[in-house]
């Protein structure tokens, strides 16, 4: 697998951080606002992407869509909500949670298949794992914040499925990896 080389400068950035403040804000404002369009190239380029919201390094919700369907920056300002307000593990994002909360997108670069599961790189790849219409998804970062090997990654994104835990590595289930630009 190539390497996913999508350039955001510092200001590119901090356009998508504020993207997603203000989609929240403006949701507690009860405004059905819409984000500006960007003046950057970059931003407008159909990519997928995740919101992950934490509180004190904990989960407080994360959504995102694993292909674009539309500018890059719309997606991020709807996922911004969608991880605040419609992430069903938990309640809505509370004002005073926002003021705590800290935020991390994660651009996703093409997905394809990978058919030789030793070569995945934990930090590098995001994991996407298939069998039986069930599938889980792990983005790049995961796996090092829980300091887990390759195989524990791997068994992680099949529980994540609803899976068991080796079913990485029976036939009939797909391996799909991605790289992420995380920040």
């Amino acid at each position: 697998m190539s390497g996913f080389h999508l350039s955001l400068n510092d200001e590119e950035k901090h356009s998508l951080m504020d993207l997603v403040k203000d989609s929240i804000q403006s949701y507690f404002n009860g405004e059905h606002a819409e984000p500006p369009t960007p003046e950057t190239k970059t931003l407008q380029k159909e990519l997928g992407a995740f919101v992950t919201l934490k509180i004190d390094g904990h989960l407080r919700g994360c959504i995102g869509n694993v292909q674009g369907n539309g500018p890059v920056y719309r997606t991020i300002w709807n996922m911004a909500r969608s991880a605040a307000f419609n992430d069903p593990r938990f309640p809505e994002l509370t004002p005073d949670e926002f003021a705590r909360v800290d935020i991390e997108i994660s651009i996703l670069g093409p997905i394809s298949e990978c058919h030789h599961p030793g070569e995945i790189k934990v930090g590098r790849h995001g994991l996407i794992i298939a069998r039986g219409g069930q599938s889980g998804l792990l983005l790049p970062q995961v796996p090092v914040e829980w300091g887990w090997d390759r195989e524990t990654f791997l068994r992680q994104t099949c529980r994540k499925a609803g899976l068991a835990e080796d079913s990485w590595n029976k036939a009939g289930t797909t391996i799909f990896w991605f790289e992420a630009v995380v920040f």
